[in-house]
């Protein structure tokens, strides 16, 4: 059966985030605008530095609760390589969609808001709930989209 175009850029997410590098949560993200893949992004270290699956993951050696202390993660989230891809190659991404695997977090909601991202369509929920109230006052739509495996 043929996808749907929202199936379609989701499950293109979910192969994305086949390259992440993180040990806890495999995420991936697509930006489009117009039917078109602008940008695709994936979690893990910044460029030139170790990966957590060469050293470890620094929040699963402290038990730091999923949703939080983002701050003590080394990754780059997928929504945000996907967003700083875009920049680099001169691509504009407003009024565009974004397909994230997973609920984006707060971090990534604010600058999803300030790149003018006009919709975000996501699969898995993630405890951090504040990105979708922003989401919401700054009028970006949202939709939970959850493939069938």
């Amino acid at each position: 059966m043929r996808p749907t175009l929202d199936e379609y850029f989701m499950e293109i997410a979910g192969i994305v985030s086949k390259r992440s590098t993180c040990l806890r949560n495999q995420v991936g993200a697509v930006i489009v605008k117009d039917k078109r893949i602008l940008s695709t992004g994936y979690n893990g270290a910044p460029r030139n530095l170790e990966h957590c699956l060469d050293i470890g993951c620094i929040r699963q050696q402290n038990n730091i609760e999923s949703g939080t202390r983002h701050e003590l993660c080394r990754a780059v989230h997928a929504e945000q390589n996907a967003i700083i891809q875009a920049a680099l190659h001169g691509v504009s991404i407003e009024n565009a969609t974004v397909y994230c695997t997973h609920q984006p977090c707060i971090l990534c909601a604010k600058m999803m808001i300030n790149a003018n991202i006009k919709k975000v369509v996501f699969g898995i929920d993630y405890p951090d709930t504040d990105a979708l109230k922003f989401f919401d006052k700054a009028g970006v739509k949202v939709e939970q989209l959850v493939l069938s495996p």
